[in-house]
């Protein structure tokens, strides 16, 4: 598994049980695929709402519907929902850093969202900002020490920022509270890697 494949099944695992937040069909696929599964399977809650599929909007459509929730969150910037909604559609079209600048505005109008704070830590994962990843999701394992999905994402920033020590602790951590996570093998195996001398792939 590729250090892209990876991040996608992390991404995959984690926006499953975020109701209603970034969840591109695209990722739902890739997560799939990862997990052996041919299905369009996307683990999602049973209340969770039906998510669109990418292949039903044009391009045009979907540019509108960016440019309308934009419009909106930069109209009612004290609007919690319209600041997310714009963060998720500039994340459907990889603008993750005009996503975070949206949920930094989400943060700050209610910061004790879980789902904002998780969502600031996968976005920055992203866009390669290891450092803040890492700040956002130990924020979120305040409120949920135990959030498998988070923890996972937080090793895979660790990993990406080589930081080894850390990296075994976050594992140590998945192995007591889900020794089961299908996340595990490749945090191992990409650990002993870094801890090899080897950059993780």
């Amino acid at each position: 598994m590729t250090r892209e494949n990876l991040l996608f099944a992390i991404i995959g695992i984690l926006f499953g049980f975020i109701v209603g937040f970034m969840f591109a069909s695209t990722m739902s696929q890739r997560s799939a695929q990862i997990a052996g599964s041919a299905a369009d399977n996307r683990n999602l809650p049973a209340d969770h709402p039906q998510v669109p599929s990418s292949e039903s909007k044009n391009p045009q459509q979907v540019f509108a519907d960016v440019q309308q929730a934009i419009s909106k969150a930069r109209s009612e910037p004290n609007n919690f929902d319209a600041q997310m909604k714009a963060a998720e559609l500039y994340y459907q079209i990889q603008r993750n850093d005009q996503a975070i600048e949206y949920l930094l505005k989400a943060n700050q109008l209610k910061p004790d969202s879980y789902e904002a704070i998780v969502a600031l830590g996968q976005v920055n994962i992203d866009a390669q900002h290891y450092d803040q990843a890492e700040k956002w999701l130990k924020a979120a394992l305040l409120k949920k020490p135990e959030d498998v999905e988070v923890l996972a994402s937080l090793t895979f920033a660790l990993l990406e920022k080589r930081d080894a020590e850390g990296a075994t602790k976050a594992i140590a951590t998945i192995e007591k509270v889900d020794p089961t996570s299908q996340a595990l093998p490749e945090l191992r195996k990409k650990l002993a890697s870094l801890k090899s001398g080897e950059k993780p792939k």
